[in-house]
C-alpha cells in the first residue's frame, strides 16, 4: 500500500475534517459544478457525502461523464456543422434561382447572423464547464498535496482520471477503500459464479436431455418389440422355440369343390380326415378372382369394400381399374381393412407371399413380409418360402433383431390351378395335372411342418376363390346381336357385361330392348342395379357397380365380334378359348369353392363337418386363430365352428355337370366342335349368374387342327402313373404349340390381352 503524506493546512492546528474550521462564507461545494446550482443542492451533497472520499468519488465521476459529453458534443458539432456547410450551398443555390430577397450581397452577412449567435451560446457553456472542470482538478491536487490522495497526482498528470480507479480515498478512509475493493471484486467473483453456474446449469439440462432421449429410444425399442409380442397369448413349444399363436392361409385360385372328388388329391382328403371343414364354401359375388380374394380377407362383400370385379369404371374419378395394370395397386381402389392391416395394428407380425391387393399400401400399413407377384414361381419354392418364415427366430430369442422376427400370421397364393383351368379346362387332363401338383405342394408343406415339430403347434387354413365351368362355341351370344353397342360409353366385367350408355337417358330403353330379347333367349338376364338387381348377389350399393347388366347363364358367354365371331366360329368348327370361365352366380355349384382347417384354433374332432358358409366368413376366423379383434364386417360366423356331424360319403353332393346348351333362335346346327358331357343346365329358378373374367390364354382353333384323339377323363385308365404324367406333358406343349398358330392365324382381340382372373 503506497504511503501517504498529511500536510497541515497553512493558518491553524485545527483539524481538517473538524465542522467548527467550516467558513461561513466558503462557497458551497456546488459551486465547483456549477453556477446555477441553488442551495437544495448543496444540501443534498452534503447529506451525502458523508466523508470526503466520497465527495471525492462523486467529484470524479461527474468530471468522467463531464468529459464524455463534451466528447460527444464535440463530435455532434463537427458532423452538424459539415452537414449544414453542404445544405448552405444547396440552400444558397436555390435561392439564388428562385428569390431575389435571399440572395447575400458582399460583406452585409445578414444570412449568416442567426447562426453565429446560435453557436455563440455553447462556445460559452463549454467554456464555462471548461473551466469548472479546471478547478475542480486544481481542487483534487491540492487534496492531494495534504497526502489524501498520492495516486490521484499521477493520474492527472496523463491528462484525465483514469476510469475505476481507486484513488480519492484518504489515509482515514482506508478501511472504507479496502471494503469498496472487497465489494467490487466481490461483484466480479459474483458475476464470475453466475457464469459458472449458468454453463453448469446448462450443462446439467444438456445431460437430463441427453439421458431423456436415451430413455425414450431404449422405450421405443422395446415398445417395438412389444409390438410384436400381443399380450395374453398362449405360447406353445416345439421343443425348440417358442410360438405365439400362428396361422398360415394358402388360396388355391379356381380350386371347385368337387375337384377334391376325383381321386387325385391325396394330402387334401387326409387334410379333411385330419381337420374341419364344409362340403363346399360358397364365394361372393361375382365370383371372380380379385372381389373374392378381397373379400377372404376383409369379410366385406364386393359391394362394400369397392373392388367390384377384376375391370370396372369408376364415374367418381373417372378411371378404369383393370386388375393387370399397374395402377390397380393404388391404395385409393381398395376400401376395408385387410388381414395384414389388422394384425399389424394389433401387434402380430405378417408375411403375405402375392396374395392379390397386398402391394396396395393399403392404409398405409404394410405387412412384415411381402413377396410380389410373379406367375412364374415354382410350386417348391412355395414351400420354401412358407417354411423359411417359420423357421425365423421368435420371443424365444431375445437377441433377434425385429425385421427378422417370425410373422404369425402367413398368407400365400397360388395361382396354378386357376390359370390352367382357363387354358385347358376345368374337366381337361392338364387340370388334373395341375391339381396333383398343387396336392403334392401341400404334402410338402406338411410334411416340413411335421418334421419341425409343428403339426399340432400352427394353424393351417386352405381355401380357394371360386369355381370353374367350361366353355363351349354352342354357348355364346354375340353383344352386336342383343343391343346396339353403339350407345355404350363403358363395359364392366367379363363375359357378363355391365353397361354404362354415354347418355343415362338410355339406360331404360336398353334395359326394355334387352328384357325382350331375354325373352326368346332364356339364356341370359338382365337387371338394373338400383331397381331388380338380386338381393343375394349383394351388388348395388355402390357408384363402382354399372347401372345395367347383361348376366349370362352358368357356362354362357357374352362376346363382342372383335372377341370372337360367334356365327364364323360355328361355321368353321373354332373352339372358343379360354376353355374354363368363371365369375356366374356364386351359388351355382360349378362356382363352389373349399374351406379346410386345422389347428389349435380348430380343437374339434377329426374329419368333422360344418354348414356351407359363404367367404365373408373367413376373416372373423382368421382373426379369432390368432386372437384378434376383427374390425366390423360382413360376417357373423366365429370361433369355435359348430359341427353338424362328419364327412361321410352320404352327406357328399355328386359332381356337378357342365350346363347344356339351351335351345334358343341363335342356336345352329351342330358341328365338329367338342362337346363335353355330362349336362346339367342352369336352374331356371336361379335368379341370375355372372360371368367370369376372361383370362389370357389360347386363342381359338380351326377344327382341321383339334386333336379328337386327346384322351379326357378315364381314357387314362390304361396308362401307368408316370405314363400319364408323361403324356400330360406332351399334350400341355402341343396345345401350346397350336395356340401359337392359332394366334397368328386369327389374333385373339382381347381374349389375348386378359390374365388369369
Amino acid at each position: 500500500m503506497s504511503a501517504k503524506v498529511f500536510r497541515k493546512p497553512a493558518g491553524g492546528d485545527a483539524s481538517l475534517l473538524s465542522p467548527s474550521n467550516y467558513d461561513d462564507d466558503a462557497p458551497s461545494i456546488n459551486s465547483e459544478r456549477s453556477d446555477h446550482d441553488d442551495d437544495s443542492d448543496d444540501d443534498k451533497v452534503l447529506n451525502g457525502a458523508r466523508t470526503s472520499a466520497d465527495v471525492r468519488r462523486y467529484d470524479r465521476g461527474v468530471l468522467e461523464e463531464e468529459e464524455e459529453r463534451d466528447e460527444l458534443l464535440e463530435k455532434s458539432r463537427q458532423g452538424g456543422m459539415r452537414r449544414e456547410s453542404a445544405l448552405e450551398g444547396i440552400s444558397s443555390g436555390l435561392r439564388g434561382l428562385w428569390s431575389k430577397s435571399h440572395v447575400l450581397l458582399p460583406g452585409t452577412g445578414i444570412e449568416g447572423s442567426a447562426n453565429q449567435n446560435n453557436e455563440a451560446e455553447p462556445e460559452d457553456e463549454r467554456r464555462q464547464r471548461k473551466i469548472r472542470r479546471q478547478r475542480k482538478k486544481e481542487k483534487l491536487m491540492e487534496d492531494a498535496s495534504y497526502g489524501e490522495d498520492g495516486e490521484l497526482m499521477i493520474e492527472m498528470e496523463g491528462g484525465r482520471i483514469k476510469e475505476g480507479s481507486a484513488t480519492g480515498s484518504s489515509s482515514e478512509t482506508d478501511e472504507s477503500d479496502d471494503a469498496d475493493r472487497r465489494g467490487l471484486l466481490n461483484i466480479q467473483d459474483e458475476k464470475s459464479q453466475r457464469k459458472k453456474t449458468r454453463w453448469a446449469w446448462c450443462a446439467i439440462y444438456i445431460l437430463i436431455i441427453i439421458g431423456f432421449a436415451a430413455l425414450l429410444l431404449v422405450t421405443w425399442k422395446l415398445s417395438l418389440k412389444a409390438r410384436f409380442t400381443k399380450e395374453h397369448q398362449n405360447i406353445l413349444s416345439n421343443g425348440t422355440a417358442l410360438f405365439a399363436p400362428t396361422t398360415i392361409l394358402i388360396s388355391l385360385d379356381g380350386f371347385r369343390a368337387d375337384f377334391l372328388k376325383r381321386g387325385i388329391t391325396p394330402r387334401l382328403n387326409a387334410f379333411v380326415e385330419e381337420g374341419i371343414s364344409p362340403v363346399y364354401m360358397m364365394p361372393s359375388f361375382p365370383s371372380v378372382t380379385f372381389p373374392n380374394h378381397y373379400t377372404l380377407v376383409t369379410g366385406l362383400y364386393p359391394e362394400s369394400h369397392g373392388v367390384v370385379g377384376n375391370t370396372f369404371w369408376d364415374k367418381e374419378q373417372q378411371e378404369e381399374f383393370y386388375y393387370t395394370n399397374s395402377e390397380a395397386m393404388d391404395k385409393k381402389w381398395w376400401g376395408g381393412e385387410p388381414l395384414w392391416v389388422t394384425a399389424e395394428n394389433q401387434g402380430i407380425r405378417t408375411a403375405i407371399h402375392m396374395w392379390p391387393g397386398s402391394e396396395a399400401h393399403i392404409m398405409d400399413v404394410e405387412p412384415a413380409y411381402l413377396d410380389k407377384y410373379n406367375g412364374k414361381e415354382s410350386l417348391p419354392n412355395k414351400v420354401s418360402r412358407v417354411l423359411e418364415l417359420l423357421d425365423k427366430p421368435g420371443q424365444e430369442d431375445s437377441q433377434a433383431e425385429i425385421a427378422d422376427m417370425r410373422p404369425q400370421l402367413i398368407a400365400a397364393y397360388v395361382p396354378n390351378v386357376d390359370q390352367h383351368g382357363h387354358l385347358y379346362g376345368p374337366n381337361s387332363t392338364e387340370i388334373r395335372t395341375t391339381i396333383t401338383e398343387v396336392d403334392t405342394m401341400l404334402d410338402q408343406l406338411f410334411q416340413g411342418l411335421e418334421a419341425r415339430n409343428l403339426t399340432n403347434i400352427v394353424n393351417v387354413v386352405v381355401v380357394s376363390d371360386h369355381g370353374m365351368a367350361t366353355t363351349d362355341t354352342n354357348r355364346l351370344i354375340q353383344l352386336e346381336d342383343i343391343i346396339d353397342t353403339s350407345l355404350i360409353e363403358h363395359t364392366d366385367g367379363w363375359p357378363l357385361y355391365g353397361l354404362r350408355p354415354k347418355n343415362t337417358a338410355h339406360i331404360q330403353g336398353l334395359y326394355d330392348t334387352l328384357a325382350a330379347e331375354a325373352v326368346t333367349n332364356p339364356n341370359f338376364e338382365v337387371y338394373l342395379r338400383d331397381v331388380n338387381m338380386p338381393e343375394r348377389y349383394h351388388f348395388s350399393k355402390n357408384e363402382r357397380i354399372a347401372p345395367l347388366w347383361i348376366i349370362p347363364k352358368t357356362g354362357w358367354a357374352i362376346v363382342t365380334k372383335d372377341e370372337f365371331n360367334v356365327v364364323e366360329g360355328k361355321a368353321k368348327g373354332i373352339d372358343y378359348h379360354p376353355r374354363g370361365l368363371h365369375g356366374y352366380d356364386h351359388e351355382h355349384p360349378l362356382m363352389r369353392a373349399i374351406f379346410i382347417a386345422r389347428g389349435p384354433a380348430f380343437p374339434h374332432e377329426p374329419n368333422s363337418c360344418v354348414e356351407p358358409f359363404q367367404n365373408i366368413e373367413v376373416y372373423n376366423i382368421i382373426c379369432d386363430s390368432l386372437a384378434l379383434t376383427p374390425k366390423p364386417n360382413n360376417g357373423t360366423l366365429r370361433l369355435p365352428l359348430k359341427p353338424i356331424g362328419f364327412h361321410s360319403p352320404d352327406n357328399s353332393p355328386p359332381e356337378p355337370a357342365d350346363p347344356e346348351p339351351t335351345p334358343s333362335k341363335l342356336d345352329s346346327p351342330a358341328n365338329g366342335t367338342l362337346s363335353i358331357s355330362p349336362i346339367e343346365a342352369s336352374s331356371a329358378a336361379d335368379p341370375n349368374i355372372i360371368p367370369p373374367h376372361m383370362v389370357g390364354v389360347d386363342t381359338p382353333e380351326d377344327s382341321e387342327d383339334l386333336d379328337v384323339n386327346r384322351p379326357v377323363g378315364g381314357d387314362e385308365s390304361g396308362m401307368t402313373e408316370d405314363e400319364k404324367h408323361w403324356w400330360a406333358w406332351f399334350k400341355g406343349q402341343l396345345d401350346d404349340f397350336k395356340g401359337w398358330v392359332s394366334d397368328l392365324t386369327h389374333g385373339s382381340g382381347k381374349n389375348e390381352t386378359q390374365a388369369q382372373v
